[in-house]
């Protein structure tokens, strides 16, 4: 089977278009550099837009007395100090700049009565610094950053899959992309190439990501035989809705919302006295869970309540408006008068692949980057979120280093050179799809993907230990062995075949969820939102340190590790 070829020639290619996609694209568009975005969904679809409570910084508008050091020791300290704190330090003082080009773009914050944009309290946050618009904060912070792109005359190439990058004499020459809507594989020539191609939540049965989250751009760089960084520490968002998994933001508790088990009772006294619904993400979702566990969910089920009721139908419809349309859409409640029924959800990766506070890709625990190559967001790991990501610090993160990635790779391509094309990618590209079209295998991509879901949200949840994981590392290890030999597709057609690019979509989940379970069976400690019952107390002897991780062609996994930035804080005993 003969595939059509298109090429293209730009001085930039950014993979991805949510927020940090859009930034690093407005930074080169705007410097006059030649620029397009590769993006498999609508970009006002991206997955930025469903984050919900805010955006951080300490521009004390409603707590004078934040600082950057506060936000810097917030950050720190929820990262379980795993994060590293020259990039902490970096991104607690862009932050400030991030919210004010925002303001000047013309995103609508909400504001205090005074005119200065509103601020409410987040989990892990000593002050107030989330910046929102009331709870559609990613909304509108990725339209405002679409428009701008669309000033500059950024080239969206939408509903395009990436399927290889292009790496010629070791510097990144650009990617091989899958044209979903025509069919027809495109090259796309380039001096630097960014990815920014989001999360991976759709790895786990209860998520809140959305369908497209299924970490093409890290299965992208393993096959590329470059590494990924810490994907054993993933993030399960306190309150998703009972069996849907879509998002409760935080803010709801920001506001005032209480969560309460099947006794009735205000359950966080137990475990964060001090900071009760306010505490950081990982202690909040393994509270939720040890209540469950033990039998105090409602009704004995596996699900406790977020209770709004008393905040008021005023506050409610200004604050939290999605929510309530949310809850009633998907679970049948008016959080104005009954209670939301939420369990943890899949939400956040805080690894991915590794970058220095640059942006640059770095292929080695000594550093060394890949040149040409840039990674931003939920895609890479700076490292800032450690074991641990505060809420609103993602949209920060994606924001801020868009822009710090976006600078940089502008200044490389403004000297590189074009590169001869990388033929091996082009052929390992056209080999995925053939593969794919022309087996005649007996089991549907579907399958392979449920038993997938079902095993990490059973083995690879919240709670770990190393019998379930070695069971899951051979079920997932199985999954992908089989796929290979007997995955079946119907469509065999070219126009808009989704069959096709969910098959593709589901061995890049089957590719890296082994390194997700692999770094979990080998740190043997708990920090984070990684806890091993098994090995309960962290383990800073051994563990400070973050692990990277590569697949060689015969699906074996390497790791090697590489120490933590510690500059001003060395770790403690974590209280909330």
């Amino acid at each position: 089977m003969e595939l059509e070829k298109t090429y293209h020639k730009y001085d930039v290619i950014i993979v991805g278009a949510g927020l940090a996609g859009e930034r690093a694209a407005l930074a080169a568009a705007s410097s006059n550099l030649k620029t397009a975005v590769i993006t498999k969904v609508y970009p006002t679809r991206s997955h930025s837009g469903g984050a919900q409570g805010g955006i951080s910084a300490a521009i004390g508008n409603v707590d004078p007395e934040d600082s950057l050091e506060a936000h810097m020791w917030d950050t720190v300290k929820g990262s379980d100090f795993l994060g590293d704190q020259d990039a902490i330090e970096l991104f607690v003082e862009e932050a400030i700049k991030t919210i004010y080009e925002y303001e000047h773009m013309g995103v609508p914050f909400s504001r205090l009565p005074n005119g200065k944009i509103a601020q409410r309290p987040f989990g892990g946050h000593t002050y107030r610094r989330a910046c929102y618009s009331a709870d559609k904060t990613g909304h509108v912070l990725l339209h405002t950053l679409y428009e701008q792109c669309v000033k500059h005359q950024v080239s969206f190439y939408n509903e395009f899959l990436v399927l290889s990058l292009m790496l010629t004499d070791g510097q990144a020459s650009g990617i091989v992309a899958w044209d979903l809507r025509n069919g027809g594989l495109h090259i796309f020539r380039t001096k630097a190439v960014l990815f920014a191609t989001g999360g991976y939540g759709r790895a786990y049965k209860i998520t809140s990501n959305a369908l497209s989250n299924t970490g093409d751009g890290l299965a992208t760089v393993l096959e590329a035989g470059l590494p990924v960084e810490d994907l054993e520490f993933v993030q399960f968002h306190p309150t998703g809705y009972y069996r849907q998994g879509i998002l409760v933001t935080e803010g709801a508790r920001g506001e005032g919302g209480h969560l309460l088990n099947g006794e009735g009772d205000r359950f966080m006294k137990k475990y964060a006295p001090e900071r009760m619904e306010l505490g950081p993400r990982d202690l909040v979702a393994r509270s939720i869970w040890t209540e469950i566990l033990e039998g105090r969910g409602i009704d004995g089920k596996d699900y406790v309540y977020l209770d709004l009721t008393h905040l008021g139908a005023e506050k409610i419809m200004e604050r939290l408006p999605q929510i309530r349309d949310l809850a009633i859409s998907f679970v049948g409640v008016d959080p104005i008068k009954d209670p939301i029924p939420i369990q943890p959800t899949a939400h956040y990766s805080m690894g991915g692949i590794p970058t220095n506070k640059r942006g640059e890709v770095i292929k080695d625990a000594q550093n060394t980057v890949v040149p040409g190559f840039y990674a931003a967001g939920e895609a890479a790991c700076v490292s800032i979120h450690g074991a641990n990501r505060l809420g609103t610090n993602s949209l920060q993160e994606a924001s801020t280093f868009g822009r710090i990635a976006g600078n940089n790779m502008t200044e490389y391509a403004r000297k590189a050179d074009f590169l001869p094309v990388d033929e091996k990618a082009i052929k390992r590209a056209e080999d995925k799809v053939r593969r794919l079209l022309e087996n005649d295998g007996k089991t549907h991509h579907y399958d392979y993907k449920k038993e997938l879901q079902q095993t990490m949200y059973d083995k690879v949840w919240i709670f770990r230990n190393e019998k379930d994981l070695k069971e899951a590392a051979s079920i997932v290890k199985g999954l992908e062995e089989d796929f290979m030999k007997n995955v079946k597709i119907d469509d065999k057609g070219m126009l808009f075949n989704l069959d096709l690019q969910e098959a593709l979509e589901v061995h890049n989940l089957l590719t890296f969820s082994q390194i997700i379970i692999a770094g979990a069976i080998n740190r043997k400690e708990s920090r984070g939102a990684h806890y091993r019952t098994d090995y309960p107390k962290r383990d800073d002897k051994n563990w400070t340190k973050h692990t990277l991780a590569w697949r060689a062609e015969d699906g074996s996994i390497k790791f090697d590790y590489k120490p933590v930035v510690i500059t001003k804080y060395q770790p403690t005993e974590r209280k909330y």
